[in-house]
Order: structure tokens, then C-alpha cells, then sequence
């Protein structure tokens, strides 16, 4: 009998055993939130909000392979939707879930209007665009001063409330957060195996062979945009209501920068690496803080030799929710 028969039976019970271990981390973990210090949880809480964010452009990069540098814009979109909506800035102090469904519509309009012009740009080309389109919404919203407030940003936001319950603890916050980063990932998830979904693996693999065999690509093109558009702004609008302060200093490119580097070194195109990017980029500096000076410099030496170790990503493609799934029920 070959090694590889008698290790075969093996595999899928250690599969199960590290994907069950793997769940109790999490699980753990989350139980343990609500008992550490604030701070420990405002850094999940930004966590949580860079996992969203790379969910919102991972449809853009790692399903449809459309390269967009400008993704902070719609992020900014949303938190300024909640600035304006939710402060004296205008007088208007609507709830919070109302600004949460009108920052995700501006989103989407938003990232229609990005996608409708660079529909036949790709590659180096499409970056630049987008890059671009992330700069100009920082410099009209830094110049603005009769509506956002300039560089000075907006202050004294509303407190949010859903149901009359008050959103203002770190703790509350990392509930919501929570709960949104589940949806949302389950959505995309479902999504990715859609007819939709199909339909932007196969323009990220073939453009020209999609438009071949029948693939609206325009129509396929625009919903990725709008997509990912609405989630980075439903990110923006829980941000800003979680600081209760917006200004142009949170949406810079260096921030697009982070959003992709989190989904190339946590995995193209799969929700597991782009936490795992997350954890890396977000945590680590955290974990590094008394290396004041030393710690960017460990991180850039750290990412250059995940990328050369693994350069598919720290969390592989094929390793999906369906994979965790079948490891925890064996389905």
C-alpha cells in the first residue's frame, strides 16, 4: 500500500481538528472583548473597519482584477454623509440608520459614476485614473469649508442610536462592527458564487474572451464598482460615527495604500486573507508601539518576505468558506 492511501484518511481529520481550533480562537476572542481595556478594543474596532473595507475593494481587485487606488473616496463619502447628516454642520441630526442607507446609496452613485468613464481603461491606466478620483474627492472635500468644515473637518457628530438603543462605547461599536463584517462577508460570499460572480472571474481572467462568449462586461464592471463602493461607504459612516469627527486627514492615499496591501499580502480574492492581511497590518504596528523607531522598518522587511514566501497571499484562494465549512462538518 502506498504512503499517500495511508495518509489519505488522515487529511481530512486533521483539516477538521486545525479548522475547529481556528474556530475557538475566534469564538475565544470574541468573548473576551467586552473585558479588555478600551483601548484594546477601539484597535479591534479599526480592525473590523479595515476588514470591511478590504471585503468592499476586494470585489474590485480580487474578483473582478480591476486595480483601484482610489477606493479611500468612497470611504470618505460615507463618513461625510454621517459629518453632514448627523451634526449642526447643517442642522440636520437624522438617525443613524437613515444616513447609514443614504451613505451606501451616495456610495454606490459615487462608484457608477467613477466606473462609467474608465470602462475601457486597464492596467497601469485604470490605477492612475483611480488614484486620481481618490485625490480630487480629498482636495474638493479639504476646500469645501462652507460645507465640510475644510481641514478643520467636522466635529460634535451625533451620538448613533439604533432602535433607541445609544451607540457610544467602543464596546457598542465592536458589536456593530461585528455584525456588519458577517453580513456583509456572507453577502459577498454569496455573491462571488453567483452568475454575477462568475461573470467577474471570468473579465479578471479574459476580458476579451468574457465579452466573446455572451458577459455584459459594462453592465459586470459597474456593478463591481457599485458593490464595493457601497460597502467602503457603510464602512465610512460606522467610522465616523465612532470617532464623532471627520476631517480630510483620514482619507488620504496612504490609506488606499494600506486597503491593498492588506488583501495582496492576506490573499487576492479570498475573505480569510484579507483578516489575515488586516491582522498583520493593523495589529502588528500596535503589538511593535514601544519600537517606536524601529517597528515600520520590521514591518516593511516582514511584508516583503511574505511576499516573496507567498506570494499568492498568507491565505490562499482555495481556501474559502467552503473549505471551512466542510472542515468543521465534514460536508
Amino acid at each position: 500500500m502506498a504512503a499517500a492511501d495511508i495518509l489519505a484518511p488522515a487529511r481530512p481529520r486533521a483539516n477538521r481538528a486545525i479548522s475547529w481550533l481556528v474556530f475557538a480562537l475566534v469564538i475565544a476572542l470574541i468573548a473576551a472583548t467586552p473585558f479588555l481595556p478600551n483601548y484594546h478594543v477601539r484597535v479591534l474596532n479599526s480592525l473590523l473597519i479595515y476588514v470591511l473595507l478590504g471585503i468592499g475593494l476586494n470585489i474590485v481587485i480580487g474578483y473582478t482584477g480591476l486595480l483601484d487606488l482610489g477606493f479611500v473616496a468612497f470611504y470618505a463619502v460615507g463618513a461625510y454623509s454621517y459629518g453632514l447628516l448627523a451634526s449642526p454642520q447643517l442642522g440636520l441630526h437624522m438617525p443613524f440608520l437613515l444616513i447609514l442607507l443614504v451613505g451606501a446609496c451616495l456610495g454606490a452613485v459615487t462608484g457608477i459614476l467613477l466606473g462609467i468613464p474608465v470602462l475601457r481603461l486597464r492596467g497601469d491606466y485604470l490605477a492612475i485614473v483611480t488614484l486620481g478620483f481618490g485625490e480630487i474627492i480629498r482636495i474638493i472635500i479639504n476646500n469645501l469649508d462652507w460645507l465640510t468644515g475644510g481641514p478643520q473637518g467636522i466635529a460634535r457628530l451625533d451620538k448613533a442610536s439604533i432602535l433607541g438603543i445609544q451607540i457610544a462605547r467602543p464596546i457598542d461599536f465592536f458589536w456593530l462592527l461585528l455584525i456588519t463584517v458577517l453580513v456583509v462577508g456572507t453577502v459577498v460570499w454569496r455573491l462571488e458564487r453567483s452568475i454575477l460572480g462568475k461573470g467577474w472571474a471570468a473579465i479578471r481572467e479574459d476580458q476579451d474572451a468574457a465579452r466573446g462568449i455572451g458577459i455584459n462586461t459594462t453592465n459586470a464592471k459597474l456593478a463591481a464598482f457599485a458593490t464595493s463602493a457601497t460597502i467602503g461607504s457603510i464602512a465610512g459612516v460606522i467610522f465616523a460615527a465612532s470617532q464623532r469627527f471627520v476631517s480630510p486627514e483620514s482619507f488620504t492615499l496612504q490609506e488606499s495604500v494600506l486597503i491593498v496591501l492588506m488583501i495582496v499580502v492576506g490573499g487576492i480574492g479570498n475573505i480569510f486573507g484579507i483578516v489575515a492581511g488586516a491582522a498583520i497590518l493593523i495589529l502588528l504596528p500596535e503589538l511593535l508601539r514601544e519600537f517606536a523607531e524601529w517597528r515600520i522598518l520590521f514591518l516593511g522587511l516582514l511584508m516583503i518576505t511574505l511576499i516573496i514566501a507567498r506570494p499568492a497571499g498568507i491565505v490562499p484562494r482555495s481556501f474559502g468558506p467552503e473549505k471551512l465549512i466542510r472542515g468543521l462538518f465534514g460536508k
